[in-house]
């Protein structure tokens, strides 16, 4: 793998998401903002271990790109669903012992505009399209992510891996989410390198 394709990748990805999140910004109640971007080689697990795990389980949104080996997904700490449905929606669900459906929805909607600017950007690079399949969510410990998310990504091939970290600001509220794209090596090979 190039690593000229990896510092391309990472460019897109920071292009895509400063649009994606002014645009949030503006129409949502939350300041959003990237943190950090990385790229690098690595396994699904090296990816989904990006998330802290201080919470012992994460909500993770995800889909696949049709046609293509190429998977997204974002990551959220539950416990932070207030200050989430805050910045997105305007409004505080009222936090219980487990995530409603209400919440559930909002997160799929919101990973869903992310991860669409995010894999656009990717994919527009690439001169390609491809029709995401629906997004999914799914709620659980590392192994149990893993496994959902492997039903897309082979959970023993190695990706380039695409990670930011982005912080939702609402008030005095904080929360972070990780947005994931596994991209394989016959993917970034097409990769123009100018």
């Amino acid at each position: 793998m190039n690593e000229n394709s990896s510092g391309i990748l990472k460019r897109l990805t920071e292009v895509g998401l400063k649009k994606c999140l002014g645009r949030l910004s503006n129409v949502s109640a939350g300041t959003w903002e990237i943190l950090d971007v990385t790229a690098f080689r690595g396994t699904l697990e090296d990816a989904v271990r990006r998330h802290d795990f201080k919470n012992p389980a994460a909500s993770a949104v995800y889909f696949d790109i049709g046609g293509f080996p190429l998977t997204a997904a974002m990551l959220f700490d539950p416990g932070e669903m207030e200050c989430i449905s805050k910045c997105f929606m305007g409004y505080s669900f009222p936090r219980g012992e487990v995530t409603t459906q209400a919440e559930e929805l909002m997160l799929l909607e919101l990973a869903n505009i992310i991860l669409n600017s995010v894999i656009n950007s990717t994919l527009n690079a690439l001169r390609k399209s491809g029709i995401p399949s629906v997004p999914a969510y799914l709620e659980g410990g590392l192994s149990r992510l893993l496994a959902g998310l492997g039903a897309g990504a082979d959970p023993q091939k190695t990706f380039r891996i695409i990670a930011a970290t982005l912080a939702i600001r609402s008030d005095n509220h904080t929360a972070r989410s990780e947005v994931l794209a596994l991209v394989p090596e016959e993917l970034e090979l097409e990769l123009p390198l100018s």
